[in-house]
């Protein structure tokens, strides 16, 4: 299992690279102005990180006590990048009609697009993470 510093960087350089490509081409797809799409995705961005750990931990945990390991095989990335995003897609919703001055559909629409994008993002950037920060042996069936 992962240690708390290492889900840290792990969440941290998530959502760094996540801002540096969603920011500038979220506030082009979506046709807002790109301070308020900025403040969208840092607002959204600060609110992901909290539920990356918190989502990843509890994760890690399900999986050591359903299968006493946290290796994940494609099919579980899969599951754990979808049940993310939905988590997520519920917290943001409202603050994304809010701050955009938009209906909740609209909002939806807008999130939606944005989850289907980190969605991909989440899967190739956690299969990656793994490949640079694999775990060392024995860690994963702690």
């Amino acid at each position: 299992m992962r240690t708390t510093r290492d889900r840290i960087r792990h969440a941290v350089l998530f959502e760094i690279v996540a801002l540096a490509i969603v920011a500038p081409i979220g506030a082009l797809v979506f046709d807002v102005p790109v301070d308020d799409f900025g403040v969208v995705a840092i607002v959204s961005t600060t609110i992901a990180m909290v539920w990356n750990y918190v989502y990843n931990l509890a994760f890690d945990h399900a999986m050591l006590k359903l299968w006493k390991h946290t290796r994940k095989t494609l099919g579980t990335r899969l599951i754990h990048a979808a049940l993310f995003e939905a988590g997520l897609l519920c917290a943001l919703v409202s603050f994304i009609a809010w701050y955009l001055g938009v209906g909740l559909w609209q909002a939806l629409v807008m999130d939606v697009a944005l989850a289907g994008f980190y969605v991909v993002y989440a899967f190739l950037f956690n299969w990656g993470y793994d490949h640079v920060f694999p775990l060392k042996p024995g860690l994963s069936s702690i």
